[in-house]
């Protein structure tokens, strides 16, 4: 089988830790759950059965030959829920894993608690996609190969995404994180998701785009204090 003919993986490889109630975390493009989530797993799981999914290409999931599809992920995404037998959640998605989470919320809204889109986007502006495409000419260029297989793939589906249409269908709670000096997704895209989705409520950090590094505590704490203060 050639890497053209090979299929999307039946599952995502995950991360399940704690107990309680569900939190399901999707990580951003070329990124993975030991890259993004490592942090924010080990917060949680005291008191939360947390699960965090690999896309294709990321971690232990096989890359596939053709291009990703955002509802395939989306579907992806809910099965390693049900695999960690969790029926109802709250969905964190980072970056590109914020448009998954958006189209799981549109097409799972029985089963998504609350929605946290951190560092996140609905579609790429003009002038976030001469970033993105530059960035993506950087990996593609790089002397080595990215650490997780998938990443221009990853890239490749984050420059067709639009998850814009999506927005008002959205009917949980939700808690827009942006990243104020953010210089790759840029912070006026959590500005388009804040307007768009009725009642969104913002988190403002003083980060940029990899917010384990310039605000963990920050993100936890906001995140910790919206999902707390959900009606039970």
């Amino acid at each position: 089988m050639t890497d053209n003919e090979r299929p999307m993986p039946a599952r995502l490889s995950a991360a399940v830790a704690g107990s309680g109630p569900g939190l399901l975390l999707a990580h951003g493009a070329t990124g993975s759950v030991a890259d993004n989530f490592t942090g924010l797993i080990e917060a949680f799981a005291p008191s939360r059965a947390v699960v965090a999914a690999d896309y294709p290409g990321s971690g232990s999931t096989p890359r596939t030959g053709g291009p990703l599809d955002l509802d395939d992920l989306a579907h992806l995404l809910v099965a390693a829920a049900d695999d960690a037998g969790l029926e109802r959640f709250a969905l964190l998605g980072f970056s590109m894993g914020s448009q998954v989470a958006v189209r799981a919320a549109v097409l799972y809204p029985e089963r998504v608690e609350a929605l946290v889109l951190s560092a996140g986007l609905a579609r790429l502006s003009p002038a976030n996609r001469k970033v993105v495409e530059a960035w993506r000419a950087e990996v593609a260029g790089a002397a080595e190969p990215h650490p997780q297989p998938g990443a221009l793939d990853q890239i490749d589906l984050l420059l067709r995404n639009d998850t814009s249409a999506d927005l008002p269908r959205i009917t949980a709670p939700t808690l827009v994180v942006k990243t104020l000096r953010d210089d790759l997704v840029l912070p006026e895209n959590s500005d388009e998701l804040a307007a768009g989705i009725p009642g969104a409520r913002v988190a403002e950090l003083e980060s940029g785009h990899l917010i384990w590094e310039d605000d963990f505590d920050g993100w936890v704490r906001a995140v910790r204090a919206f999902l707390t203060g959900l009606p039970g």
